[in-house]
């Protein structure tokens, strides 16, 4: 049923201009996501992945088209609006952690609430909780230059989770990280997905991050469409 759905997005354009061309990225995109359903994004480099999970996240602006979070159309609000919306709603995790260096794991993961304001005494103790949660517990005080890539990441996945979002946005988490490391962050993502029961929107290349959502969509030629099994 419709109610049910957490996303709903109808008729979404993207273009850019690249000298005197344009170029149509998204063309007319369609895409329901149902609560707590996990649906990956796949399909060629330079296909508009990215640009389409940004516009989900309301990091940029389509020309036309609409994004609604249970019935709340995001692109009709104004940034400031629309940046406090996205701080309390989604959570992101990036192929690159943009952690910040000056920081401990701790204060990066608590961030997102800092930023938002919040003084509640027990943020240290969500954020820690968050740290072990994602096998950190003995790392929480060590800042990004002091941690591999792969505990980096999964700095970035508890920051990601501080504001207990109601949708988890992943852009290629594992395309930064070797082979065995990817592996322990899709075991990571298939059990914080089971457990705690967040909607995820995945993009990505790696076939075995895909195989855990429930869904997989292939975006090529501006287009959106079910992946052929």
């Amino acid at each position: 049923m419709k109610d049910d759905y957490i996303i709903s997005v109808r008729g979404l354009y993207k273009s850019f201009i690249r000298g005197a061309d344009v170029i149509e990225v998204l063309n007319g995109i369609d895409l329901d996501v149902f609560k707590g359903e996990g649906v990956a994004i796949t399909g060629p480099s330079g296909t508009g992945k990215s640009t389409l999970l940004n516009l989900l996240g309301g990091l940029d602006r389509p020309q036309s088209g609409s994004i609604c979070y249970a019935g709340q159309d995001i692109t009709c609000i104004r940034d400031n609006e629309l940046a406090i919306f996205r701080n309390i709603t989604i959570g992101f995790v990036f192929q690159f952690h943009f952690l910040l260096s000056e920081f401990s794991a701790l204060e990066n993961v608590m961030m997102p609430a800092m930023i938002s304001s919040k003084k509640d005494e027990d943020l240290r103790q969500k954020a820690a909780f968050l740290l072990e949660r994602v096998g950190l517990k003995d790392r929480i005080a060590h800042r990004p230059g002091e941690l591999s890539g792969g505990e980096q990441q999964r700095v970035a996945l508890a920051r990601a989770l501080m504001m207990s979002p109601e949708v988890l946005l992943a852009d290629e988490p594992t395309g930064d990280l070797d082979p065995e490391t990817g592996k322990k962050m899709i075991v990571l993502l298939s059990e914080l997905k089971r457990s705690i029961g967040v909607t995820m929107v995945v993009v990505t290349h790696n076939p075995d991050l895909a195989k855990i959502m429930d869904r997989v969509m292939v975006l090529k030629g501006g287009h959106l469409e079910p992946c052929a099994t």
